[in-house]
């Protein structure tokens, strides 16, 4: 059995970008243009390099995703920075283990499915701006959740939580959709956050400080 697979065709740019990426870099580059022309040459240096980094932060790898059996994958870039049991979940009644993973301004993107299943449900909460990293972001900032039901009837919650500066969520999925562990659903522009509920029998695989690929690096194994 191969180890790995694709969960989306791979693409053959040399450098992919991100849809919601292009009107941004379009806006930035003719922005540098427009300066240059008119020889204000800080500012065109100024937006040249503007140009280039928000090209680097709508980038879009292809990924390879783990083929084992029961792996949870993780569905966004970032480090890890909460493994907890919860007693309570907002989304959700019962028990489950939170995995909570901060992506910073350096950090690709572009979520991915953690796992096969179908989306039983999409709650999208209008809220404020804390920084991703803070405790309080979880539940007060703007957000945006996706129950995944798997075909064992297991629930997990895949949470896009925006961030001090992000201020677009993007979910490209839609409720009683099929989605395949690893598959792209969506992103979160400029810095933020993602949230995972597991079920409680889930065997753990990363601890806090952990540095994590969306779709390559598994979260853990369910049961």
């Amino acid at each position: 059995m191969d180890k790995f697979t694709w969960a989306d065709s791979p693409r053959h740019d040399a450098f992919p970008i991100a849809g919601p990426g292009y009107s941004v870099i379009f806006a930035a580059a003719f922005t540098t243009a427009v300066f240059a022309l008119l020889n204000f040459t800080i500012l065109a240096l100024i937006c040249l390099g503007c140009t280039f980094f928000i090209c680097f932060f709508f980038r879009d790898p292809d990924r390879v995703i783990p083929n084992k059996a029961s792996a949870v994958v993780s569905p966004a870039d970032g480090k890890v920075i909460l493994v907890d049991n919860m007693s309570i979940n907002p989304f959700d009644d019962g028990l489950s283990v939170k995995i909570s993973i901060f992506m910073s301004v350096f950090n690709v993107h572009v979520n991915r499915i953690p796992y096969d299943g179908i989306v039983k449900k999409i709650h999208y909460h209008p809220g404020k701006f804390f920084s991703a990293n803070l405790d309080k972001a979880s539940k007060e900032n703007e957000h945006n959740a996706v129950l995944i039901e798997t075909k064992e009837g297991k629930k997990i919650w895949a949470v896009q939580i925006a961030g001090l500066i992000a201020r677009r969520i993007i979910c490209k999925v839609q409720e009683d959709e099929s989605v395949v562990r690893g598959s792209r659903f969506g992103m979160i522009c400029f810095g933020s956050r993602l949230d995972v509920y597991l079920p409680t029998d889930t065997k753990i695989d990363v601890s806090v400080g952990d540095k994590v690929q969306s779709g390559a690096s598994i979260l853990g194994y369910l049961k």
